[in-house]
């Protein structure tokens, strides 16, 4: 009976003993399978980043393909335009080689024809000084004969190429807001035209001007209806008064157009309203210029 319970007290300690060394061994292993599971997932973090970096990494390789590519296409379409360029270059090149000969041939024929040219030059350029020469004797006799009794502002002579302008102010040729005449403006007319038929080889144009104030006078419509008879009255007193060729007048309204200063002031209209007098060459003399035939041989 001893010996029974002897041994079964045996058994269970040695059933003991095993299962607490089971359970340490489970234990372990679960511990293990933890840092398994933890090393895991750490590896599939890293294997998705991983993933996302050669995603990314190969679209920009697939993106730098294609540039290359426009590049490339691109390269060969400016190669093929120079290609282009240097045939039509080299086709150019061919007809000037064509056109030498016969612009050589041309090229004393030209030089005989510049000779000749060149003495229509210098006979243009005599009549031309000539011209200077006159005008400004015509201009310096104008302003000597108008200046007495005359106030500066009132009239001015000028030499502009191949005329001579005279400038006068229209209060001192007109009455107010029409075109008849003051006596002072017949005084001065009168001067003007003992030079104009003292020089039969000139022609006069007489222009009118006005500001841009609309004009309200029984007889005139508009501005340029008064510019037009401002100018004609002129005329009218420079032939029938004082007996001008009028075959030498010409008379021109150039209405509210053509200003010299701005009509927003009081005075820019003042000097806008003018009647200007332009002695200059008859046009046959002009036309006489242009004809080579008329140079010296």
């Amino acid at each position: 009976m001893l010996l029974l319970f002897v041994m079964s007290f045996s058994s269970a300690c040695v059933s003991t003993k095993k299962y607490e060394s089971l359970q340490a061994q489970l234990q372990t292993r679960t511990t293990e399978l933890g840092a398994c599971q933890e090393d895991l997932s750490a590896y599939r973090l890293t294997t998705g980043r991983e993933k996302d970096e050669l995603n990314r990494n190969l679209q920009s390789a697939q993106n730098s393909n294609l540039l290359q590519d426009q590049q490339i296409q691109s390269l060969r379409e400016q190669v093929a335009d120079l290609k282009a360029q240097r045939d039509k270059q080299l086709t150019q090149v061919g007809d000037l080689t064509v056109l030498s000969k016969s612009a050589n041939d041309n090229i004393k024929q030209t030089l005989s024809q510049l000779q000749q040219k060149d003495k229509y030059i210098q006979f243009l350029q005599a009549a031309r000084s000539k011209a200077d020469s006159i005008n400004l004797a015509l201009a310096v006799n104008l302003t000597s004969v108008l200046k007495d009794g005359i106030e500066d502002k009132d009239v001015e002579v000028k030499v502009d190429k191949t005329v001579v302008f005279i400038n006068l102010s229209d209060k001192m040729l007109y009455q107010s807001g029409s075109a008849n005449l003051t006596p002072k403006a017949k005084e001065v007319l009168g001067k003007i035209a003992k030079i104009i038929e003292s020089r039969p080889d000139l022609e006069v144009m007489v222009e009118g001007y006005t500001d841009n104030v609309p004009i309200k006078a029984t007889g005139i419509e508009d501005n340029w209806d008064l510019s037009v008879k401002r100018a004609t009255s002129v005329v009218r007193v420079l032939q029938k008064t004082y007996n001008v060729n009028p075959n030498k007048l010409i008379a021109a309204g150039r209405g509210e157009y053509n200003a010299l200063a701005s009509n927003s002031t009081a005075e820019g209209r003042a000097m806008n309203r003018r009647t200007r007098i332009i002695i200059m060459p008859k046009l046959n003399q002009f036309y006489d210029l242009l004809n080579p035939n008329a140079a010296p041989q």
